[in-house]
């Protein structure tokens, strides 16, 4: 059972280097939702190489931005990789159908009215677009922690929206203190 002080809603999941699955190995997982029912997160370090004029190009959706128009587009996980997840600031988290509130400052939305804000620049750059997410089944995720598959820790929003993609893996390991060049591929417990 999760209770609301062991969920890692708003952490951020490092992978560990002996993660040996093709969705993970590498990534750093931004968790939306973490409850009784599972859990929900988007992978926030895995550009799918297009960018958001090529996705609002695919959507017949204009991409006034010119800011905004190269924007990398990420792999968000395996799970509906069909489906746009958006995570964002914004001051005014109605603005928007289906959005879902993960931190203080921090949403998900779902509907294309989020891709659209973001092709119109209204986001300013704190905001990221991902195809498809990552999702847990009930106990799946606390399995995965006790058997040392990953690493957790806040979340931080200068690393999910402004660290380049590249470097937010060791970024978010460095909220911890580790390096991850220094860890081993081989698994085990202490």
């Amino acid at each position: 059972m999760t209770s609301s002080s062991c969920s890692l809603r708003n952490h951020f999941l490092i992978s560990m280097p002996h993660l040996n699955d093709q969705s993970f190995t590498q990534t750093v997982t931004y968790i939306c939702d973490h409850s009784d029912y599972g859990a929900m997160g988007i992978v926030i370090n895995r550009p799918v190489g297009i960018t958001l004029i090529e996705l609002c190009d695919h959507l017949n959706l204009p991409c006034s931005s010119i800011a905004n128009q190269q924007q990398a587009i990420f792999s968000g996980g395996p799970v509906r990789s069909d489906r746009g997840y958006v995570l964002h600031k914004a001051a005014d988290p109605f603005e928007w159908s289906n959005s879902h509130c993960v931190a203080d400052d921090i949403y998900l939305t779902t509907s294309i009215d989020a891709i659209e804000a973001a092709a119109d620049g209204r986001f300013e750059h704190n905001y990221l677009v991902a195809l498809g997410c990552a999702g847990w089944s009930p106990g799946q995720l606390e399995q995965e922690m006790s058997d040392n598959v990953w690493l957790s820790c806040p979340a931080n929003s200068d690393i999910l929206f402004s660290t380049p993609a590249g470097d937010r893996l060791q970024a978010a390991a460095s909220i911890l203190g580790i390096n991850l060049d220094l860890l081993t591929a081989l698994p085990g417990h202490a």
